[in-house]
């Protein structure tokens, strides 16, 4: 994690801790600093070491945030956050991580029953005592104690958007040492699913112990777990990475078998079975003509050195790469993101394996958001910053007023088209093509928050659910369904409006969605915002088998957030999308085709 996202979390924390104490307007200051200087392009310790005055040149940091900033890169710590944390000693993240619970609600809970984690916060709830406290009642206490499974599964998991960071720096750092002949990551963060409980690091190398004492020693770990001769695992940023040499000749087969899914190796293990071989994390072998009768009692018997010589039975035909391992089995090599055994082995074998979607595919944004309603920028810069990336057009759709957004975000219908000239302004100066639209809200009933003539007017409408987000399966299903079928939405964004380890979100029959969407011609969004990857892959398969459209957008609220875009791209290819599935894939022309 960088200086400017420790950074970041410690003034989100900040504000949390001010807002459970009572404290107003203070708060919202301390998170808007905390996400300008999350995204800021330089290194903020640079800044601070030269002084406040340069911190204040970050937009929205003022003098008072500045001074706590240099004062943390200059003695680790924040004096007044330390005594928030120690006049209110609470777990803030895994509290806030019951929904329903926010940062005002846990000073309230400390305040009143002493509760500090989630632990305590069931048995009170159990007890029967949360409903004593004023303003809450037997309700708000059922949905707590109903929402504390969530929470603690949540716990133990952690957001893909936040671990796969930590795993990209881990492998540059490794990558750049002399003795690694290959690195890379496996598991489930591989596989890009949208939570991951570690991450898993391979590295080919013929000098395992130099390398292990390299990875032990990498600056960004908080402390070393276990160290060994070939494998090692230490923690960074609260999360545990496990690393694993392996020599450069059986990498490849490591690496497969250590990406999985468990599921997809028992498939692969019995085509290799079938066809006389044995597949293992050592290679793929032909042991068609050994005596395997005693295998058991040998590895039973061995110790770690000598099980693993035991499964190197038989004569090697693959194990550099995985491109071998699969070639050698009479299959096409699987994306990573495929290997859940849900037919991608047969489509292998078939030779009728998809080609995905990748990053380079997208040409455009079509979900943004601008200083109209939440976003940091103006809507020139968010144009400017999209032809910065390559992007062939930019889609304004800032939030419009309605169910689940707040008075002062939301844009009215008169507010929408006085942002048309402000966006007519920014298409003659942009080197783009620049989309006018709007994020309008699906209310609980399916009925869209901004008025018909005016969505006729506009060149976008993406239509999210924000509200009434704990609707049972079928009015959920009815709601969106009615809301593809309206005949000026293009895209229904976020479906299910779910929060990574936060928020389920609505149960929806998504093939039912997916079949509506597709007959009306409505996309259905891949939100690669990495707190919600909604839809998630299953849903996008859902949508590709209906011959429907997804529409991969990073609902950006600043320029940074447009990098945000590997983790939808990379969620649609789990739903085995390829370029023709996806809205934004498309030129200027095609994408305007499809509006209209």
């Amino acid at each position: 994690m960088s200086y400017n996202d420790e950074v970041a979390r410690l003034l989100f924390e900040f504000a949390d801790r001010l807002e459970a104490t009572g404290v107003e307007y203070k708060p919202t200051a301390y998170r808007r600093a905390a996400e300008n200087v999350a995204e800021y392009p330089e290194p903020i310790e640079q800044l601070a070491a030269t002084g406040e005055d340069a911190v204040e040149e970050i937009d929205r940091v003022g003098d008072a945030i500045a001074s706590k900033i240099v004062e943390y890169v200059e003695t680790g710590e924040i004096s007044e956050l330390e005594d928030l944390r120690e006049s209110l000693p609470v777990d803030m993240d895994a509290l806030t991580s019951v929904e329903g619970v926010g940062p005002k609600t846990v000073g309230t809970l400390y305040e009143e029953l002493g509760i500090t984690d989630l632990d305590e916060l069931e048995a009170a709830a159990e007890a029967g005592e949360i409903q004593e406290i004023t303003g809450f009642g037997a309700k708000t206490e059922q949905n707590i104690l109903d929402n504390i499974p969530f929470a603690r599964q949540s716990q133990q998991r952690e957001r893909l958007g936040d671990a796969r960071p930590v795993a990209d720096a881990v492998t540059d750092y490794l990558a750049a040492h002399d003795d690694v002949n290959r690195v890379d990551v496996a598991g489930s963060i591989r596989r890009w699913k949208d939570t991951v409980g570690d991450i898993d690091v391979l590295v080919a190398s013929d000098e395992s112990e130099t390398v292990v004492d390299a990875f032990t020693d990498w600056p960004d770990a908080d402390d070393v777990i276990e160290a060994g001769s070939h494998k090692s695992s230490v923690r960074a940023d609260n999360v545990r990475i496990d690393l694993r040499v392996v020599v450069p000749g059986e990498f490849g087969a490591a690496l497969q078998y250590f990406t999985g899914s468990k599921d997809h190796n028992v498939t692969l293990r019995n085509v290799a079975i079938d066809q006389g071989y044995k597949l293992n994390e050592y290679g793929l072998f032909d042991v068609s003509e050994i005596d395997d009768s005693d295998g058991d009692d040998a590895d039973a018997d061995a110790d770690a050195a000598g099980e693993a010589d035991s499964q190197r039975v038989g004569v090697r035909l693959a194990g550099e790469t995985e491109t071998a391992m699969y070639d050698e089995l009479g299959l096409d090599w699987i994306p990573p993101e495929l290997r859940e055994d849900t037919g991608e082995i047969e489509a292998a074998a078939d030779g009728a394996l998809p080609t995905l979607v990748e990053t380079d595919d997208i040409r455009g944004d079509c979900h943004t958001h601008s200083e109209w309603s939440d976003g940091r920028h103006s809507i020139a810069e968010m144009v400017a910053a999209a032809a910065d990336r390559g992007y062939d057009y930019h889609c304004v759709t800032d939030h419009a007023s309605g169910p689940g957004i707040i008075e002062s975000i939301g844009l009215t219908d008169d507010d929408l088209r006085e942002q048309m000239a402000t966006v007519e302004e920014a298409r003659e100066d942009a080197a783009i093509d620049v989309f006018h639209g709007v994020e309008t809200n699906i209310d609980a009933d399916g009925s869209l928050s901004t008025d018909d003539d005016l969505l006729a007017e506009l060149d976008l409408v993406v239509a999210s659910p924000h509200s009434a987000l704990d609707q049972d399966t079928e009015p959920a299903t009815e709601r969106l369904c009615r809301a593809a079928e309206h005949p000026a939405v293009d895209i229904i964004g976020h479906p299910t409006g779910r929060m990574i380890n936060s928020r389920e979100g609505l149960s929806v029959d998504l093939t039912a969605l997916a079949e509506t969407a597709a007959e009306h011609g409505t996309a259905l969004e891949v939100n690669a915002n990495p707190m919600r990857l909604d839809l998630h892959g299953e849903a996008v398969r859902a949508v590709v088998e209906a011959g429907g459209t997804v529409a991969i957008n990073t609902d950006a609220h600043g320029p940074a957030d447009f990098e945000h875009v590997r983790y939808g791209v990379r969620t649609a290819r789990r739903g085995w999308a390829e370029a023709a599935d996806v809205l934004n894939t498309n030129s200027s022309d095609e994408l305007a085709a499809f509006l209209h």
